[in-house]
């Protein structure tokens, strides 16, 4: 089987421009995507039952992989929410499925998104992970409209190897991450 499309532009491309860019003494030393996690909070899971089921089957379809059920760790009683009560569902791509989702979420979610006009540079953490929400899973061309019993939102978030904000911001934008100018 090949390799992904983005990471063999990471490995011709990507390396020798960051390289040149921050005068990296060995290429083992250039930022990385180590991974990629997704994330759906399931707040009406309080009231509808179906949506964990729901949830778990739009994010199984979008990453190819199925997600783990996330648990509150401890109770809040303004948002009804008690320790152990299912919260979310979440899923962390690695490897070839991380850049094969990278790949799509770059070149056809991110341009499907209404009045979209780039992604902002502010939602860095510090560490050069990149964070970003989504309002809608019909981005992905894979959920079809049709079989969604309601618009959900999800988080995904870029854990990169870099140093600061500025090499992984460097590192997304050479992948083809479309930041606001």
């Amino acid at each position: 089987m090949p390799a992904p499309r983005l990471k063999e532009k990471y490995q011709t491309e990507v390396v020798p421009r960051l390289i040149k860019e921050f005068e990296y003494e060995n290429p083992m030393a250039v930022p990385t995507v180590r991974k990629v996690t997704l994330n759906i909070g399931l707040g009406e899971s309080l009231t509808n039952s179906s949506a964990k089921e729901a949830a778990i089957r739009d994010l199984t379809t979008i990453s190819g992989q199925r997600p783990i059920v996330t648990r509150a760790k401890k109770s809040i009683a303004q948002f009804k929410v008690r320790m152990g009560m299912e919260i979310g569902v979440a899923v962390t791509l690695r490897g070839d499925r991380m850049w094969e989702f990278l790949d799509r979420f770059i070149s056809v979610a991110l341009p499907r998104i209404r009045d979209f006009q780039g992604v902002s540079d502010r939602s860095f953490d510090g560490r050069g992970n990149y964070s970003i929400g989504l309002r809608e899973q019909l981005v992905f061309p894979e959920i079809d409209y049709d079989s969604i019993d309601r618009v959900r939102g999800m988080q995904v978030n870029i854990g990169t190897s870099a140093r600061n904000d500025v090499e992984g911001k460097s590192l997304l934008q050479s992948l083809g991450m479309p930041f606001r100018s």
